[in-house]
Parts: structure tokens; sequence; C-alpha cells
């Protein structure tokens, strides 16, 4: 099983995380939190890296019957979704693989939000490559 979904654009980077944000809003998304990963680095470690953004996305919904099926899935919640540059002004997005959190417990009722959460991330990214 794939650790993310994935998707690759050819658009500058802060475009890119507007419409990753708008994808996941038309999807019932809302962003948590978010971890610049490029400026923590700099600043802890002096080290410099790509762009690179961490957002916690939830699906309230989703995650209360997620957390119903079973209280322990609360430490593989949000749903992360990361925007990094690549070269050429090529940014690829990933959103966790919700499907993990059916295969790492054995809660009866949890496979069926994983596959709607996934199937909700992955309309998300099909509208960034849309686009």
């Amino acid at each position: 099983m794939e650790l993310a979904l994935t998707t690759t654009v050819t658009a500058p980077f802060e475009d890119t995380v507007a419409r990753t944000r708008a994808a996941l809003a038309e999807q019932g998304f809302g962003v948590l939190t978010e971890i610049d990963m490029k400026t923590t680095i700099k600043a802890k470690l002096g080290h410099d890296i790509e762009d690179y953004l961490i957002l916690g996305a939830c699906n309230p919904p989703l995650a209360y019957q997620a957390l119903s099926a079973n209280r322990q899935v609360g430490v593989l919640l949000p749903c992360n979704v990361v925007v990094r540059a690549l070269d050429s002004g090529r940014v690829l997005v990933e959103a966790m693989n919700p499907l993990l959190l059916a295969e790492v417990t054995s809660a009866p009722g949890l496979k069926p939000v994983a596959e709607q959460a996934a199937a909700r991330l992955a309309k998300a990214l099909e509208t960034l490559s849309g686009e």
C-alpha cells in the first residue's frame, strides 16, 4: 500500500499552497496546523532545504467517525498534506493515505471511514493536477 497519495503540478510554490488549501476545503477538510519545514530547519539547524510545508488537514465528520471506531486513531490525525518544491517550477503535493489507518488497526468500522477520507483527498489532488 502506498504511503501517500501524490500529484505534481507546474506552478509557483505559493500558488500551489493556496490551491491545495482550496482543494482541501472543497472536500470538507480544514487546515488545523501548518509547519514550515524550510524555516524550521534553517532556524534550528542552519541547513537550507527546498520550500516544504506540512498542512495538518482535518475533515471533522470523518475524524469523529474514526475516533468513534477507535479512540487511539487520534495519534494518526490530522491527515498530513505536504507541499514541497521540486525543480523547474514543479511542486509535489502528497497526502497521507488514510487507508493506512485501517491497515494498522483492526477496529471495526474504520475501513469505510478511511476509504471515504482517501477518496476525498484523492479528489482534492485530482483537482490540483487538472487545473
